[in-house]
């Protein structure tokens, strides 16, 4: 789809909300839903704590409990955004571990069935670039004939020290052969990326966003470290071996992620949601609608100063 930017909704950047009033006509919202799989980072594959940053939910504290059917997590899902969303047609999202890993005769059950509801508008698959063998991209191109669908993948840093510090598990060629994989099946492909990573400088998480764009991806997630009890992460933390971002810091940093990421990229998230019952550090984040508007206003004022330096020239 080729992007209007002018008409961002008053926005300094291609976000979300405009992306789909553009391309469905109206907002969508998520519904997070648990398809019961779990990650090689976990069950011995690769290793079995995770990545470091990973609580015990697999970044899925806020999905339905795998007990219920799939039917009863749909309605669970609904009933939390009737309150501010009145629509009747959603984006369903696979949030928790890892949505690719098990058998794709397994997967061909699970997503079919969601895709082919009437309410569902989008599949959004969030997995790990080394878990989309051949037959799992094949499903993908089926379900792409379908209807839209978004993979995320989540690649947080493109610094190898960084990447096995964290466990993340796999070498940024494999993140750049699933997104060349996923795009030739038609899939949109949204990479998460994570800021304030232990003992990565500004210009790092700089040239991780430079790289996310010119990768091919779609969109992009800018998430907050958040340090999250239960996690190895936490225990560096209360050693101090780190330290985490300030506000002022992320709100800076996430402003001049954005100058370097092309228009065309899709922006959805600005920063994320810490389970406040596991946070710890930091807690100014707890706050999600602050910290977006001391975004919003730091972008507000560059834009000003971008104006004013373009006159006196």
């Amino acid at each position: 789809m080729e992007v209007d930017i002018r008409n961002w909704n008053g926005r300094r950047y291609y976000s979300l909300d405009c992306y789909l009033k553009q391309r469905f006509g109206t907002k969508l919202y998520k519904l997070a839903l648990n398809g019961g799989m779990t990650c090689p980072n976990r069950d011995g594959t690769l290793s079995s704590g995770g990545c470091i940053f990973c609580s015990g939910g697999g970044s899925g504290e806020f999905t339905p409990s795998v007990r219920h059917t799939m039917e009863e997590q749909f309605e669970q899902a609904k009933a939390l955004v009737r309150q501010k969303y009145d629509g009747s047609r959603y984006i369903a999202y696979f949030q928790a571990f890892t949505n690719t890993y098990a058998p794709v005769e397994q997967l061909r059950n699970l997503f079919f069935p969601v895709i082919r509801r009437e309410e569902v508008a989008v599949l959004s698959i969030a997995t790990r670039p080394d878990c989309l063998e051949e037959d799992k991209i094949e499903l993908i191109r089926e379900l792409c004939r379908i209807k839209p669908v978004w993979v995320e993948l989540g690649l947080q840093t493109i610094h190898e020290r960084t990447a096995r510090l964290i466990r993340r598990g796999y070498d940024l060629p494999c993140f750049d052969r699933a997104v060349r994989r996923l795009k030739e099946a038609g899939a949109e492909v949204i990479v998460h990326t994570i800021t304030g990573l232990p003992f990565e400088t500004p210009d790092d998480m700089l040239q991780t966003a430079v790289y996310v764009g010119n990768s091919g991806a779609d969109g992009v997630k800018l998430q907050l470290l958040h340090v999250l009890e239960g996690t190895d992460l936490a225990t560096m933390y209360r050693r101090g071996e780190f330290e985490v971002l300030r506000e002022e810091e992320y709100v800076s940093l996430t402003a001049e992620i954005l100058s370097v990421l092309p228009e065309r990229i899709v922006i959805h998230r600005l920063t994320g949601d810490g389970d406040k019952r596991l946070l710890i550090a930091p807690r100014w984040s707890g706050d999600k609608r602050h910290v977006l508007n001391a975004i919003q206003h730091e972008l507000k004022i560059r834009n000003l100063r971008q104006g004013c330096k373009a006159v006196t020239v």
